[in-house]
């Protein structure tokens, strides 16, 4: 079928087209009419999640944004948050509502359960993506009682969202509190048994030359540590010159060396001096007195030269047995010391046992009292991170049903109905309109097309010659001249 056919199907039956668009338009339009308008009232909220705890001083990573803001969107609609609505309006005392309630459900459950479900039923809560803000909508025909549910979820949510911080908090503020008991008598214990062993043993937790010997040896150890890193590096540098030395290359590329500032200073010299040789000798002549001493100069900073780079060569190993000889008696001079502290700490080994026990009851116990004062602290706190925006108004327009939208709708849905209903009736009671679709369905050439007269005549009579030449040439004939 091509579009030409199709406009020509829906101009011959435009009859059951509009009778389909206006039943659509007029029903839809009745049903807008007759059904009760709703109220939409809007709750905004604005959750602070990257604030910072009022009460342990932390901020929470921003990866958990999006699931911490999902979890607020379910706790808003839960069925705890709904109980509280209609705890907090007194819905269930109504008794219009019980009455409603038993033909509902038949008596089953409590009408707190059932109005839950019917306000949630109408509830819809839509998270910002852009920022922490959240709207709270219910939508009723009472614009009055909307707003005043729109706000009462609002409310419940800020007190069940401080419940779920305060009770956990409780609860594990009552543990702690029991646990500082057993944890207090534990320190005690172990303080009395250190306490004892003490005046036994007759050792002072806080022995100075004890204090002294090992910060001794502590230093032995820094000194020892650096001398081993200077014997290494110098046995390094050795190693480096011995192998220069037997490949016979010039221990004047040695890093050592080229960082000799007098080495450097000599090459300088020596270079500075060449130059000036090169351009005195293209200017005067190889005997000229000039000449000669720059020569000599040169060869005396040579000398000078190669003297220092030796020097500067037998110095690495100079430093190299230095470093080795501070090492060795650093080792000696550690190991002594550990000798005399190992004959300090004899008979201390069950006074450090009981300092740790001390120890470690100390720290359970100031752990248990510090979490002890966090749980207790948030366990009284009446601060969220969650505050209204805007409360919601009563509306003073209705939300449904949209008239317009409604109407629109209706003549695009009516329109389609309509074509499906003409293209339904064409297939049952199929027609030719046009000869190009006699010769398409019969398979056979066209000879002619029969015209009414009162057609021929109108076109006689509004295209003159033109016309009967139309027709003649219709016939298959060709039309005389003139």
């Amino acid at each position: 079928m091509t579009f030409s056919q199709f406009l020509r199907i829906l101009l011959a039956r435009w009859k059951p087209l509009v009778f389909t668009l206006l039943a659509t338009s007029l029903t839809t339009l009745a049903v807008s009419l007759l059904l009760p308008k709703q109220y939409t009232a809007t709750t905004s909220m604005v959750i602070d999640f990257k604030g910072m705890d009022p009460v342990l001083g932390i901020l929470l990573p921003a990866q958990l944004m999006p699931g911490y803001m999902a979890t607020q969107v379910d706790i808003i609609q839960s069925h705890k948050v709904a109980v509280d609505v209609v705890g907090a309006l007194k819905l269930a005392d109504n008794a219009a509502v019980r009455e409603q309630w038993r033909d509902a459900t038949e008596a089953r459950g409590t009408p707190q359960d059932w109005l839950a479900d019917v306000l949630l039923k109408k509830l819809d809560v839509k998270p910002s993506r852009e920022s922490n803000v959240v709207e709270i909508s219910w939508t009723g025909t009472d614009p009055q009682f909307a707003a005043l549910v729109a706000n009462s979820f609002s409310d419940a949510y800020i007190k069940t969202n401080l419940e779920l911080r305060v009770d956990p908090a409780r609860q594990s503020a009552a543990f702690f509190g029991e646990q500082l008991k057993v944890l207090r008598d534990n320190l005690e214990q172990a303080q009395g048994k250190l306490s004892g062993y003490q005046r036994e043993k007759g050792y002072s937790s806080a022995d100075e030359r004890l204090d002294v010997e090992s910060a001794r040896l502590a230093e032995l150890s820094a000194q020892y540590t650096m001398a081993q890193a200077q014997a290494a590096d110098s046995l390094s540098r050795q190693r480096q010159l011995a192998d220069f030395l037997a490949r016979g290359a010039n221990p004047e590329s040695l890093p050592d060396v080229l960082a000799n500032a007098l080495v450097q200073n000599l090459k300088s010299q020596l270079a500075a001096s060449e130059a000036r040789m090169e351009q005195i000798s293209s200017q005067l002549g190889a005997n000229h007195p000039e000449v000669q001493r720059l020569k000599a100069d040169i060869e005396q900073q040579r000398a000078k030269l190669k003297a220092e780079i030796t020097t500067a060569s037998t110095s690495i190993s100079n430093v190299s047995r230095i470093a080795e000889r501070r090492e060795a008696e650093l080792r000696q001079a550690m190991a002594d010391q550990k000798a005399r502290l190992m004959r300090l700490n004899q008979g201390r080994d069950e006074m450090a046992v009981r300092l740790k026990e001390v120890e470690s009851a100390q720290h359970a116990y100031d752990a248990a009292a510090q979490r002890f004062t966090q749980t207790n602290l948030e366990s009284q706190t009446s601060q969220t991170n969650i505050s209204v925006l805007t409360r919601a108004i009563p509306p003073l327009q209705p939300s449904s049903p949209k008239l317009l939208l409604n109407m629109l709708l209706s003549i695009t849905l009516g329109t389609m109905l309509g074509v499906v209903f003409v293209l339904i009736i064409e297939s049952f009671d199929r027609r030719i309109r046009s000869a190009r679709e006699l010769a398409q369905a019969v398979h056979a050439p066209l000879l002619g097309v029969l015209i009414d007269d009162k057609g021929a005549r109108r076109k006689k009579i509004r295209f003159g010659r033109s016309a009967r030449r139309t027709d003649v040439a219709a016939l298959g004939v060709a039309p005389k001249a003139g």
